[in-house]
């Protein structure tokens, strides 16, 4: 199943901007310089986090597909297979 792009990149953003604002504060810096870097690495991370699930959806849904496809071939060989061997073993007989 997908995930869910804005909120898991919106909570990537607020974990991220909690962070640098905190390492912004014990770094000594005024408070507007902590809010301007922090804004701006939530900004970032917000973009890279809904780059990082659209490219985690995108493996996850080839990998679904691809698995559904190999059980459809494995079941549409088996099904050919036995009908195959059904007219074989007729024609052995004659």
């Amino acid at each position: 199943m997908p995930l869910h792009v804005r909120s898991t990149a919106v909570s990537i953003a607020v974990v991220c901007f909690f962070i640098m604002s905190l390492i912004g504060w014990a770094s000594g810096l005024t408070p507007f310089v902590c809010c301007k870097r922090a804004m701006i690495g939530a900004v970032l991370a917000y973009v890279a986090g809904c780059w990082a699930v659209r490219a985690i959806n995108y493996i996850l849904v080839n990998a679904m597909i691809a698995n559904q496809m190999e059980k459809q071939d494995i079941a549409d060989v088996a099904a050919s297979s036995s009908v195959v061997l059904g007219d074989t073993g007729s024609d052995a007989a004659d």
